[in-house]
């Protein structure tokens, strides 16, 4: 079956009173799916189970078809936080979502 990787955002709640800025999470993950749709589902309902208590997944999922073969469902395999003042829409525009990416 082919593989692909999956980019999630994620919004986390401020968990401590002298961190004021927002703090986001960009990962990726791996799945098996017949098609690049089916895995950003597959990533996006998982998306939701990781977000909890307070946590947001922003509903960025973007995806790329690998070359080789995956044996595991939604292993991460990378992970970045970042802190910002930012709101959510300002945030995945800035960083994620300028227009200039090349998405097919």
């Amino acid at each position: 079956m082919p593989s692909f990787s999956v980019r999630c955002l994620f919004l986390w709640a401020n968990r401590a009173s002298d961190r004021p800025a927002k703090l986001y999470e960009e990962r990726i993950t791996l799945w098996q799916a017949a098609n690049i749709d089916e895995a950003i589902q597959l990533a996006e309902s998982e998306a939701a189970d990781y977000a909890s208590d307070g946590d947001k997944y922003l509903g960025l999922a973007q995806a790329y078809a690998l070359y080789d073969e995956v044996q595991s469902q939604g292993v991460e395999v990378f992970s970045l936080l970042r802190e910002s003042d930012l709101g959510p829409d300002a945030y995945l525009r800035l960083f994620f979502n300028t227009g200039t990416e090349r998405t097919q």
